[in-house]
């Protein structure tokens, strides 16, 4: 096993300037290799519009996982207009993926992964899927790798004599629910931390889904079934 898991982010704007982003992954914990300094910014402070739900304290955990692991994007998108158009490039071990799109779009796909790998609790049920990301995913792409993800899951959990989700979909959608919770209570602590709208709106792009999920998982998915229509014969 490689000491850690690399995907890189290359944003060309169309003013001409360039941003890089290496992410390192734990291959473990599908964590951030690289965690948070004691000089973080101030509204990356736990206490700051900290989400009702949150689980953590301040004493033991001063900075938000989530947050602390968006400075560097955040300092990047400063002053850059949601529906710029923006060259997207992104390397994985196994392919490179590029795409001209919006900055909003470019940034949502990017901080999705941070978030997902970033520790926060509420969010750590999408860590296999930071670690077979896919950028700039669809809709419909999204809601396969999730139902699939959770499905597996679920799978692991019965080999280890666990309690399983059987009949329904409910754990994933209280998942969704608790990740919406994070993404509104995170939107206000952006507000201070930023002076263009794209970061705001790549977590709008971002919400959107999770909004979506726990009311809608069962229509989203029956769109998919004609596909498994082999599995479906007597």
């Amino acid at each position: 096993m490689s000491e850690t898991l690399d995907i890189l982010y290359r944003i060309d704007t169309a003013s001409g300037s360039r941003a890089e982003f290496p992410i390192r992954l734990d291959p473990a914990t599908l964590m951030l290799a690289d965690r948070a300094s004691d000089d973080s910014p101030a509204w990356t402070r736990l206490e700051c519009d900290q989400c009702g739900h949150c689980p953590l304290n301040a004493a033991e955990t001063p900075h938000c996982p989530a947050a602390t692991a968006l400075v560097s994007l955040l300092a990047f998108c400063r002053d850059l207009p949601s529906f710029e158009t923006v060259a997207l490039e992104v390397v994985t071990p196994e392919r490179v993926v590029s795409k001209d799109t919006t900055a909003q779009r470019a940034i949502s796909a990017l901080m999705g992964l941070l978030l997902a790998a970033s520790g926060c609790p509420h969010l750590a049920f999408l860590r296999p899927m930071a670690r077979f990301h896919l950028p700039l995913a669809s809709a419909e792409e999204t809601s396969y790798r999730a139902a699939s993800m959770y499905l597996l899951a679920q799978y692991f959990r019965r080999r280890r004599g666990l309690p399983v989700d059987d009949d329904s979909l409910a754990g994933l959608s209280h998942r969704y629910d608790q990740a919406h919770r994070v993404n509104v209570a995170f939107a206000k602590r952006l507000r201070s931390a930023i002076e263009k709208d794209s970061s705001l709106n790549a977590v709008v792009l971002l919400d959107l889904f999770a909004q979506a999920m726990p009311v809608s998982i069962d229509d989203q998915l029956a769109e998919l079934e004609p596909l498994f229509a082999t599995y479906l014969e007597d």
